[in-house]
């Protein structure tokens, strides 16, 4: 691996390891915390704060995608070179399960807890609300196809993109407030598969949707954005830092 792969994905790696722990670590450790919990608004709020806050600390190195659906969107755009695809999206998922053991570490600190659903994602019966797969499906396929097309427009040639962070962190409070009830959020294959693999069960058989959905999404708007936007050579897309040719 080359000086500056190994760079890009070591800014991908915590990336998704704060993502993940801050997010997750919000849901698990203070969202129903006895009189002071910080509920689906709080939770909502972490997520974005992650995203933001990891942004601008290595979003000028990687691009900031922290998040398979954006790597393959982003790919999808033309915005990520084909090399950068599979090492980022390994990265990512190492940094997603990483952080849910550092999680699980400190939860199962305290007497008596259990894990339950640990963050997890899930449809049907593991759905917070009960809601079926198909619902779960197009909620899933849904925002994440928005998600993208927000950090592609935000990035693209004309915005200001050096303040690209702040609604691309917005988007994901607001999609959570959305679709916390209806899967727990996932948008990100990455921060789905960490969690359920500490909660097991089901949860890990029902990964294949939180997967399959937010690719699907992801490169859908991809491909869209290429056709809104304008045309361009393949190139990175940076969060905070100028869009940079490969």
């Amino acid at each position: 691996m080359d000086h500056d792969t190994l760079r890009r994905t070591t800014a991908e790696f915590f990336g998704t390891f704060w993502l993940t722990f801050g997010g997750c670590g919000a849901a698990v450790l203070s969202a129903a915390f006895p009189e002071l919990g910080i509920g689906f608004l709080g939770v909502a709020f972490a997520f974005g704060f992650t995203v933001l806050t990891m942004a601008y600390a290595v979003g000028h190195i990687s691009g900031g995608h922290f998040n398979p659906a954006v790597t393959l969107g982003l790919w999808s755009a033309r915005r990520c070179a084909n090399r950068h695809v599979l090492p980022y999206i390994v990265a990512q998922v190492i940094g997603a399960i990483v952080a849910a053991f550092a999680l699980y570490t400190i939860a199962s600190g305290k007497a008596g807890w259990v894990p339950n659903g640990f963050a997890s994602n899930g449809y049907g019966d593991l759905s917070p609300g009960k809601y079926g797969l198909a619902a779960c499906l197009l909620t899933e396929v849904l925002t994440t196809f928005i998600f993208l097309f927000i950090i592609v427009g935000t990035t693209s040639k004309g915005a200001a993109t050096g303040f690209a962070g702040i609604p691309i962190g917005l988007a994901l409070v607001l999609i959570h407030l959305i679709s916390i009830p209806v899967t727990n959020t996932s948008v990100n294959p990455a921060r789905s598969t960490g969690p359920a693999l500490f909660a097991g069960g089901d949860y890990v058989a029902q990964l294949w949707m939180f997967w399959l959905a937010p690719t699907v999404g992801a490169i859908a708007a991809g491909a869209m954005a290429r056709w809104l936007y304008e045309p361009a050579d393949v190139v990175d897309t940076a969060i905070v830092e100028r869009r940079a040719e490969v």
